[in-house]
């Protein structure tokens, strides 16, 4: 796709209403990989210029100004290939102000919490974030409109911490 053209469809779909309809299909038509049933929230940066570096499964939540990048390169010559997918598999809920850096997948059912920055991938049904970027819980239940959270959080498994010897 035109790579003008992307840039004035992000700016839509940054403001545009339609969490469910309108910012998916935009986001589509920029080429991203959106699955069905994906939330986007109002203020979500997906990469302007690798937008097809980025997929986003089934069922998904995508919290109020996170960001994804598929790149990071300055200057010199575009290379087409000079992304690293991000990959967000199904049930996944990312919190608000979330940044989600090149290469990193999330699996399936994990629940990553608001402000958080990822610079790994990220186990299937973990809870994950602050302030370390680390587990936090084991997420039996995933954050999806399917359970309440209410549910979410009875599901949750704490992870235990090996103490350091010294």
């Amino acid at each position: 796709m035109n790579s003008f053209f992307s840039r004035i469809l992000q700016k839509l779909a940054y403001f545009a209403p339609g969490g469910y309809r309108v910012r998916p299909e935009i986001q589509k038509l920029r080429g991203a990989n959106i699955g069905n049933n994906v939330w986007i929230s109002q203020f979500v940066y997906i990469d302007e210029i690798h937008p097809e570096g980025v997929t986003i499964s089934d069922n998904c939540s995508i919290g109020l100004r996170s960001t994804i990048i598929s790149h990071l390169y300055w200057g010199g010559r575009r290379n087409d290939k000079a992304y690293k997918e991000v990959v967000i598999e199904k049930d996944v809920f990312v919190g608000p102000h979330c940044l989600i850096l090149p290469g990193v997948h999330i699996g399936e059912g994990a629940v990553i919490k608001g402000g958080t920055v990822l610079t790994r991938n990220v186990p299937a049904h973990t809870f994950w974030g602050c302030p370390e970027g680390e587990p936090i819980a084991k997420a039996t239940i995933p954050l999806t409109n399917a359970y309440s959270y209410d549910q979410f959080v009875k599901g949750l498994r704490p992870i235990r911490k090996r103490q350091k010897r010294g």
